[in-house]
């Protein structure tokens, strides 16, 4: 028997519920199990809102990181953007030197 499907949503931002007592203010990353997303507005506690998961994102990043165009990155609420080793979250998208404060990120959705 053929598997069925109803379309749900284009999927470059996704519905996101804030499950925390705080706001999240618009341009936050969010962490999504093994992803990242981006809020798009601000998403009060307790509320859905809308997060971007596709697209190119300056976030900042670990200190002392150097990132080449093509790496792959991971995220974490300590470190930022790092260089990954599993659970590619996405991947630089120009040279970051390790001074550099933050990183140019395609995320992968």
């Amino acid at each position: 028997m053929a598997k069925t499907a109803a379309y749900m949503q284009r999927g470059e931002a996704l519905d996101y519920k804030n499950g925390t007592e705080e706001m999240i203010p618009a341009g936050t990353v969010v962490l999504v199990g093994k992803r990242i997303g981006v809020a798009g507005c601000d998403i009060p506690a307790g509320a859905v809102g809308t997060i971007h998961v596709t697209g190119v994102f300056e976030i900042q990043k670990k200190a002392s990181v150097e990132l080449k165009a093509g790496d792959n990155i991971v995220f974490t609420d300590a470190d930022g953007i790092d260089k990954a080793t599993s659970d590619v979250m996405g991947y630089a998208v120009e040279d970051a030197a390790a001074a550099a404060a933050t990183a140019k990120v395609k995320l992968l959705g």
